[in-house]
């Protein structure tokens, strides 16, 4: 099987390489490739690496991730998260191939308390959650063999990251201040690239299994309740030296004003994906606790 990879070096994009490669034959590409195109703004380039190189498996690890930017940049925003999708699929179709893509819990409005499903309306406050969703839009029109994994809160070992954010303002400030009314679930880079792998051994023999899932780890949590997580694993593992911190303090969203508005609601409901694909996801601690020890 030849796999092509786009968005080799993201969070997402690292794992992937890992985790992909039992699979057959991996090119995994970035923006700075040179032998085959990789930068999802060339959309004739991207269409072209796909003709070239003839894979089975297309896996798009790429988007416009800069969320308040985008909303001053939606050109580009649209470029790489709606338009490159649609060529890479259109692309795919053509060469017989599956898409594998990633998009995001910002395609809902951020409503109520229940946590998504699929089939849910969707209702994105921002130009990044718009974007995605026509690109989820896209996919579904030009390629009927297609994966496409909704996820919350993305994070990885390698990179920055919003744990080992708050470990550094915790070594830095005495009192810290943390959003309290956005929920999800912190979602590790590493369990994205496993389940990819574990779907896409499954599909290619069962292609009825086609379409959109969410998947997230399991439970929810906010971003007040994450923080002190992690502040308090650290210190019982002393692993983060010098943590001053004594005072975390819950606050609303509104302390702390950006460009673009995030959902209050962010809970993604993964049965269809655990159902389908005989999954269990694991508790949204276990990854950060895993993502910690690694990083020590």
């Amino acid at each position: 099987m030849k796999i092509l990879l786009f968005g080799a070096n993201g969070q997402v994009g690292w794992e992937l390489q890992r985790s992909l490669s039992p699979l057959g034959e991996l090119v995994a590409l970035d923006r700075r490739s040179t032998e085959l195109c990789g930068d999802l703004t060339d959309l004739d380039g991207i269409k072209d690496s796909v003709r070239r190189f003839g894979p089975d498996v297309i896996v798009n690890a790429a988007a416009y991730t800069a969320v308040d930017k985008a909303e001053s940049d939606s050109e580009t925003a649209h470029i790489v998260n709606a338009a490159a999708p649609g060529v890479l699929a259109a692309a795919a179709a053509k060469a017989g191939a599956w898409l594998v893509h990633y998009s995001t819990d910002y395609v809902f409005d951020g409503s109520g308390t229940k946590p998504w499903v699929e089939d849910d309306p969707t209702g994105p406050l921002n130009v990044y959650g718009k974007t995605k969703l026509e690109g989820e839009q896209r996919i579904a029109a030009h390629c009927a063999r297609h994966l496409i994994f909704r996820t919350s809160w993305v994070y990885a070992a390698r990179g920055g990251n919003f744990a080992k954010t708050m470990l550094r303002l915790a070594r830095e400030r005495e009192t810290l201040q943390v959003i309290n009314d956005q929920f999800g679930a912190p979602t590790g880079a590493d369990l994205l690239a496993d389940v990819t792998a574990h779907t896409l051994a499954h599909v290619l023999d069962r292609p009825t299994e086609a379409g959109l899932y969410h998947l997230a780890a399991g439970g929810e949590t906010t971003w007040f309740e994450y923080a002190k997580y992690v502040v308090d694993q650290s210190i019982c593992a002393q692993s983060a030296p010098n943590i001053i911190v004594k005072n975390m303090n819950p606050v609303a969203t509104s302390a702390f004003p950006t460009a673009a508005q995030r959902p209050h609601n962010s809970r993604l409901n993964s049965t269809k994906l655990e159902q389908a694909f005989v999954l269990q996801l694991p508790p949204w601690q276990q990854g950060v606790s895993r993502m910690l020890a690694l990083s020590r």
